[in-house]
């Protein structure tokens, strides 16, 4: 009874010091952003992890499982995701304002390649390197569509010559997606703003499990090229599912990768919906089904895709002794696109 009349009463909120009100209902990040905190935040899903801020007092009710995004250290010290806490009467929180450092960079399309029948990788020379992590996100702009800026994962590493690429996918009714799929964009100008997001690898010595669903393929493959760089030697099991063979795509990049790898690199893509009588020697089924089979002892997990995957997934890892802290997840939705491909509606 007294949870349902807090959740129709209204709350004061401290932040950083700033006193601010909270309706019925509204989350921490959606009350600072309606009375002008500059709060740091990216997809306000729950999925980046950009929000994070420390609850110093009072209670949240919290719209989604926040274990898999924040460490088992962070919840220990009381952080929450500012976008998924609806506050339980008033509340002090506080946040990091030098956590987040992007900016505004311009650029032009110089290449565009047809991958699969709906994905397109868009390549960019930028004017200025943007100091990115691989694994992190940026919200891309074209000068041809105005105020449709869309948030994509980088599919390569940072580079010298600041180029950056994106895995694009056509989302049905997205103007920005259908546009990279249907129209000549060469020499197009664009903008970025960015780096976006907290999904990176993680230094360690642990072997590594990485999970790509869909189009959820575009951080771990550019997670993949830079650790090579780097030198990095741990051994990868590398799972990619897609529904059938003509939705694989960046194959040439992936076994690019494993043959240059100096370590022991296992590459598995998993078809979940291809016909039995189908020409496919592969695996087949959830990619998910694969994780028990090929989950080697010790492992850290690091998952891109749709929510079910990334809950399917994190739930069979931590059965299987997966510490919970090491299993690193970006989830993506047609509302939000930290992950890769998919159309940002909320951005």
């Amino acid at each position: 009874m007294f949870a349902f009349l807090s959740r129709n009463r209204a709350a004061n909120a401290s932040i950083n010091g700033a006193s601010i009100r909270v309706e019925p209902g509204e989350t921490l990040l959606q009350a600072a952003l309606r009375q002008g905190i500059d709060f740091p935040h990216s997809c306000r899903v729950g999925g980046c992890a950009t929000c994070k801020c420390r609850l110093v007092q009072g209670k949240v009710r919290e719209l989604t499982e926040t274990g898999y995004i924040l460490s088992a250290q962070e919840l220990d010290q009381g952080y929450i995701l500012a976008c998924q806490s609806v506050p339980r009467g008033d509340v002090s929180i506080e946040f990091d304002g030098a956590q987040q450092d992007t900016r505004q960079v311009r650029g032009k399309v110089v290449a565009q390649d047809r991958l699969t029948h709906d994905i397109t990788r868009l390549t960019l020379q930028l004017e200025t390197s943007l100091p990115y992590k691989a694994g992190q996100y940026a919200e891309l702009s074209l000068d041809c569509l105005p105020g449709h800026a869309r948030s994509f994962s980088f599919a390569s590493p940072p580079r010298a010559d600041a180029k950056v690429s994106f895995f694009i996918r056509k989302v049905p009714g997205g103007q920005l997606t259908g546009l990279v799929d249907s129209r000549p964009l060469l020499g197009q100008g664009a903008s970025l703003k960015g780096p976006l997001g907290q999904f990176q690898l993680r230094p360690a010595e642990a072997p590594l499990l990485l999970v790509a669903g869909g189009s959820g393929l575009a951080p771990l493959l550019a997670i993949l090229q830079d650790a090579l760089a780097s030198g990095v030697r741990r051994p990868v099991t590398l799972l990619f599912g897609a529904r059938q063979a003509h939705d694989l795509y960046a194959l040439e990049d992936i076994h690019a990768l494993a043959r240059q790898w100096p370590g022991p690199f296992h590459f598995v893509p998993v078809l979940s919906e291809v016909d039995h009588q189908a020409p496919w020697d592969g695996a087949r089924g959830l990619v998910t089904e694969q994780i028990p089979v090929l989950l080697q002892a010790g492992s850290h997990a690091y998952l891109c895709g749709p929510p079910g995957m990334i809950d399917s997934a994190s739930a069979l890892l931590e059965r299987h002794g997966v510490a919970r802290e090491n299993i690193h997840a970006d989830r993506f939705t047609l509302q939000q696109a930290p992950c890769a491909t998919t159309e940002s509606a909320i951005q």
